[in-house]
């Protein structure tokens, strides 16, 4: 579990395929600022863009670990297939923790695409389409995660093409994430409110007759 609060940002160093066919994944080497392995352990879950991995080998001198990614994580996300590309990080939370964000799971429900990003004022302007299917969990002040950010949502509109957000982003987050390097049209890893996904299901349970839940 994690709160959408990052932790570092790192670097795809590498990318080797686990096999010779599109059902094999790849293992991603990532390069990690100096110091951020030095608490982190083989089988330890870090979230690469919002998407929760397992450490698989550490090289402390180097700054290094590795990650293995299946071939449905790579189908279902963005940005984790790219040698070079910067990530977000973030360690799995700890109990005695801080929830500085909102909680966060580490599942990406959906990749959505970037509509506008620019300067306004002395904040930044996040504007990003998402899958129809996940505009009815993006509520006005709620929270979404994208790219592994917890982020608040400002503004909703609806349309037929899905549903686009818009989000204030302050300079601190800027500076200190790798969303800073999107532009228009770079897809997002998006991660709807756990919140919001068991309300759906709560009401869509208790939609049903006693005959239709046998």
């Amino acid at each position: 579990m994690f709160t959408g609060i990052i932790t570092g940002v790192g670097r795809i160093a590498a990318l080797h395929d686990l096999g010779s066919s599109l059902e094999h994944g790849k293992r991603l080497t990532i390069e990690a600022p100096a110091g951020y392995l030095d608490d982190v352990g083989l089988g330890d879950s870090i979230a690469l863009n919002g998407a929760c991995m397992t450490v698989t080998s550490i090289d402390l001198p180097r700054h290094h670990f590795t990650i293995d990614v299946s071939a449905e994580s790579l189908a279902r996300t963005t940005g984790l297939s790219q040698p070079g590309h910067r990530l977000n990080l973030e360690k799995a939370l700890r109990a005695h923790d801080r929830l500085g964000g909102h909680i966060v799971s580490g599942h990406v429900d959906g990749v959505g695409q970037v509509v506008r990003f620019a300067q306004v004022g002395e904040s930044w302007e996040l504007r990003v389409m998402a899958p129809l299917a996940l505009g009815k969990y993006l509520a006005y002040k709620g929270s979404i995660t994208v790219n592994g950010v917890s982020l608040t949502v400002n503004e909703i509109n609806d349309s037929p093409q899905g549903c686009e957000f818009s989000i204030n982003l302050i300079p601190h987050t800027v500076q200190n994430t790798a969303l800073g390097q999107l532009t228009e049209g770079s897809p997002v890893n998006l991660e709807i409110d756990t919140v919001a996904r068991y309300v759906e299901r709560m009401l869509g349970a208790g939609a049903l007759t006693p005959k239709e839940s046998e």
